[in-house]
């Protein structure tokens, strides 16, 4: 049995699973093991050091090994970590060019800085990336291909082709929270205006009740209201839906997959949004694609990064 740790990486907390799996026989099937969480307020460490990023970044560092030989100390035997980041992160180089909602991370090198702090081979992955091959590592028998959008602070997405993750030339393919839905639209992370994220995200539903209520909650205050009927919750999963079916009907219109994905935590209110997701996409969608496409909502809660954070490392050091 082979024995990897898997990150997910997260604004406020570090979550890492202990991953399980034979590495000569792929008929068994994978196991998380265990799981720990731990703080780790990056978004605002970033925030707080914008003018002096390297202390952030040395913060970051000193944070997830801490982390990990934490986690060591229990499964001595881990032979590789693999992390999910929130970034866009170069193919070639494993360098996180830019993390929209880390603010002044650029050029920082996880992979290689990480590996000398703990001694063990590091892979980094864009963390909505590792979530589409966690769903397909635990998909395989039934597809090959899949398009996942990752519902979270953010929107990440993620793409499998023929059991490949795609990541594009320079690490930034599926960046499908920045597709921009709405011209002038609010400010983005990422400098543009009206990006689907601001609008379909945790954060954004949160924007959007604010705008209309004046009340500052966040995303599962507004689903315990929608759910009992608050007008302005309803309306904020209403915008949130059209606005991630009007992003998924480009993408599909791009990339001609039948399988769509959907997880992160904010995919639990999938029943606040299904309906009027559904009309939108129907009318957004090209005819030939109508009633094509299959819809699922991840049964693997918010571990799909983790598992396949650490099978993209195995995938890697095995090559």
């Amino acid at each position: 049995m082979q024995t990897l740790i898997g990150i997910d990486v997260g604004g406020t907390n570090l979550r890492l699973g202990v991953i399980q799996f034979d590495a000569n026989d792929a008929s068994q099937p994978l196991q998380l093991i265990d799981e720990m969480r731990f703080q780790a307020d990056f978004s605002n460490l970033c925030k707080v050091h914008s003018k002096a990023p390297e202390l952030a970044w040395q913060s970051i560092l000193t944070t997830m090994a801490s982390a990990i030989n934490r986690v060591r100390e229990k499964y001595p035997e881990v032979a590789a970590i693999g992390i999910g980041f929130p970034g866009f992160i170069d193919p070639v180089t494993q360098k996180i060019s830019m993390s929209p909602n880390l603010p002044g991370l650029s050029f920082v090198d996880l992979t290689a800085d990480l590996s000398r702090l703990i001694q063990l081979p590091v892979v980094t992955e864009n963390d909505a990336l590792a979530a589409a091959y966690g769903e397909y590592a635990l998909r395989a028998h039934t597809t090959n291909s899949l398009i996942y959008l990752g519902l979270g602070t953010g929107v990440g997405g993620g793409l499998i082709i023929n059991g490949q993750p795609f990541q594009g030339q320079h690490g930034v393919a599926m960046e499908v929270g920045h597709i921009i839905i709405e011209e002038n639209g609010r400010l983005c992370g990422c400098g543009n205006y009206g990006c689907m994220e601001q609008y379909a995200s945790a954060s954004g539903v949160s924007l959007s009740y604010f705008t209309s209520s004046g009340q500052h909650c966040n995303a599962q205050e507004i689903a315990n209201r929608a759910h009992a009927g608050d007008a302005n919750a309803l309306e904020a999963y209403h915008l949130a839906a059209r606005a991630l079916a009007r992003a998924l009907a480009h993408i599909l219109k791009v990339i001609d997959l039948a399988d769509v994905v959907f997880g992160g935590g904010m995919s639990a209110a999938w029943p606040l949004m299904a309906q009027s997701f559904a009309r939108q996409l129907e009318l957004d969608l090209i005819p030939a694609l109508r009633g094509k496409i299959t819809l699922n909502i991840s049964a693997m809660g918010d571990q799909a990064g983790m598992i396949g954070a650490a099978m993209l490392a195995h995938r890697k050091i095995s090559a």
